[in-house]
């Protein structure tokens, strides 16, 4: 009796724990893609260098590809890193690669900037 709830005590802990930590991820894996918290879908872009720290989409780049901005101040944990932007701003990378939105994606589920670019564009997948 006692080991069981232990167990349960332990299982009920490791989700809280879990939960939290999916709580204040940037985005969140939905249907086989990451999403932002607007449930839009995100992206990766293949001129961005994993690992770089910086994102190669700046200026007219990021009015089609708006960037998955990370506040002041955050930082990384785990598969979450940050990146520095050409203005100075900050935005989520996901396993060192920078995020972004598409603008031309009008509804949560929507992929239409999939292989844009000739094919320089990828959804983001958990």
């Amino acid at each position: 009796m006692i080991r069981t709830a232990t167990l349960a005590i332990l299982a009920s802990t490791a989700l809280a724990a879990f939960s939290a930590a999916a709580a204040d991820a940037p985005a969140t894996p939905m249907n086989g893609m990451l999403v932002g918290p607007n449930q839009m879908t995100l992206y990766v872009f293949d001129r961005d260098a994993a690992g770089s720290g910086k994102s190669a989409c700046n200026g007219g780049c990021a009015t089609n590809w708006p960037p998955l901005m990370a506040p002041a101040g955050a930082a990384p944990a785990g598969d979450w890193g940050v990146v520095k932007r050409d203005d100075g701003a900050t935005q989520w990378a996901y396993k060192g690669r920078p995020l972004y939105y598409w603008s031309k994606d009008g509804k949560p589920g929507d992929t239409t900037g999939d292989g844009m670019l000739n094919n320089a564009w990828h959804v983001a997948k958990p």
